[in-house]
């Protein structure tokens, strides 16, 4: 199995200004190629609503809306994947989701855990912790405040990802730790894309990522700033399992303890 370019937008959109948002990251990505491309959550919205009507006024229907048109058309275009954050419209229900676009077709992630006042604003989501393939490669997708919890990584893992994405609006400061730990834990390739800069009061804490199965940094974005990097992965190595000739992370699960 050949390496995976995966490659991490950080930016800062301008609430509400969707069509210049899109731009944007899509010039930062046009500097560089990737065969898979994380985006941050609400890239193109931007995240601080103030009251339901204008975070429903914001969603759009998946596939059918404007940002998964441009992001399927970048996709087929350019031959990659993309993983990003939408607020989706789904006839009377709202959704704050994760679009996997490849250039066969558009998957879906729904949000599980929903944060502050996203529950005023959205329905939590319905969706099961499932995978997409691209170019050979199993990727699952999280989004944000999902990374408090291990079982939402633990159980794409098991259902045989390779790389997670995490598109994310952080601004508290322990995510992107986390998500190293989800790495080692799980023994896959972790990928954070937080946006930057402040918005109505939330300050968010940049410092976008891609973590190794080891937990070790392959890339690491400022905590200020936009940034686009790309890095290299062997995403075969999130197949091996084993700590030690004697320990396997999957097969050492004392699954018959794990009751409440």
């Amino acid at each position: 199995m050949r390496d995976l370019r995966v490659g991490v937008v950080q930016n800062n959109p301008i609430f509400l200004e969707r069509e210049r948002n899109i731009a944007r990251c899509f010039s930062l990505m046009g500097r560089r190629k990737a065969d898979l491309w994380v985006l941050p959550e609400f890239f193109a919205s931007g995240y601080a609503f103030e009251n339901a009507g204008e975070a429903h006024n914001a969603a759009e229907a998946v596939p059918g809306g404007p940002t998964c048109r441009a992001l399927a058309a970048y996709a087929k275009k350019h031959g990659c994947a993309i993983v990003a954050g939408l607020p989706e419209k789904a006839g009377r229900k709202y959704f704050n989701t994760a679009v996997c676009v490849t250039p066969r077709g558009v998957k879906k992630y729904r949000k599980a855990h929903l944060f502050g006042r996203e529950k005023e604003f959205f329905s939590p989501g319905d969706t099961a912790f499932s995978c997409f393939t691209h170019k050979g490669v199993k990727i699952g997708a999280l989004i944000c405040f999902d990374w408090v919890f291990p079982e939402a990584c633990r159980t794409l893992a098991l259902r045989g990802a390779q790389v997670v994405a995490l598109p994310a609006n952080l601004i508290l400061p322990w995510g992107p730790y986390v998500m190293r730990a989800r790495s080692i834990e799980n023994r896959i390739f972790t990928v954070v894309a937080n946006r930057c800069g402040s918005e109505r009061g939330l300050r968010y804490i940049g410092s976008s990522q891609i973590a190794g199965v080891d937990g070790a940094l392959l890339l690491k974005a400022p905590r200020r700033g936009e940034f686009c990097g790309v890095a290299a992965i062997a995403p075969e190595r999130a197949l091996d399992k084993r700590l030690t000739g004697r320990n396997d992370l999957f097969g050492d699960r004392r699954t018959d303890l794990y009751r409440l």
